[in-house]
């Protein structure tokens, strides 16, 4: 039973990511791992799962609310470091953070530790009023990584960091490495699995 609620969670997570993003919009989901890799996973994979909201336990950018996120993300990690799987991480409408309307990080995963912890791809960063009322910037190909902990609400988290781009803007907590660190996230609600 508690099995088929945590899976039930989980899919409900990503069918409500994949609902805020329109058919041909940079943020739906992209194809994902093929039916004969997700069916029979070498004997050494790992698979690393999670959907749910986060809050970072502390208002990050002095606009009086604490800020949090909405994620996603399903991948295989193969022993050698390589993977396949998708990872979303979206702040936007009750996820407020840094005044923005929108701020998502989507992309492939394509490496990951043999522990399933971490991972790693290339994603598209989309900001929306981040540079004027109304202004939508979208970043291609930027890098990322994630760091998580598996666990249900109050035990997991999720650590993101943005590579070569928004080096300290408000929420960054190591400004003057050329990247965007994230506070680790404490999930709220969702789960997050490594098996």
């Amino acid at each position: 039973m508690q099995r088929s609620l945590h899976s039930t969670a989980v899919v409900a997570a990503a069918l409500g990511l994949a609902a805020c993003t329109a058919p041909g919009d940079a943020f739906a989901p992209g194809a994902t791992i093929s039916s004969d890799r997700a069916a029979a996973p070498s004997a050494h994979a790992v698979r690393v799962t999670g959907g749910g909201t986060t809050t970072f336990g502390a208002d990050l950018d002095g606009d009086g609310d604490v800020d949090g996120s909405h994620f996603g993300f399903a991948a295989v990690i193969a022993g050698d470091g390589s993977a396949q799987g998708n990872f979303t991480c979206l702040m936007a409408g009750n996820a407020n953070f840094l005044g923005l309307h929108l701020m998502a990080v989507q992309g492939p995963v394509t490496s990951g530790a043999p522990d399933g912890r971490s991972f790693s791809g290339t994603a598209t960063v989309k900001v929306l009023n981040a540079f004027g009322p109304g202004a939508q910037s979208i970043f291609r190909d930027i890098p990322f990584a994630v760091v998580v902990t598996p666990g249900g609400p109050g035990v997991a988290t999720l650590q993101l960091t943005v590579f070569g781009v928004f080096d300290g803007v408000a929420g960054d907590v190591a400004p003057g490495n050329h990247n965007y660190d994230l506070a680790r996230e404490t999930l709220t609600t969702g789960q997050i699995t490594v098996h």
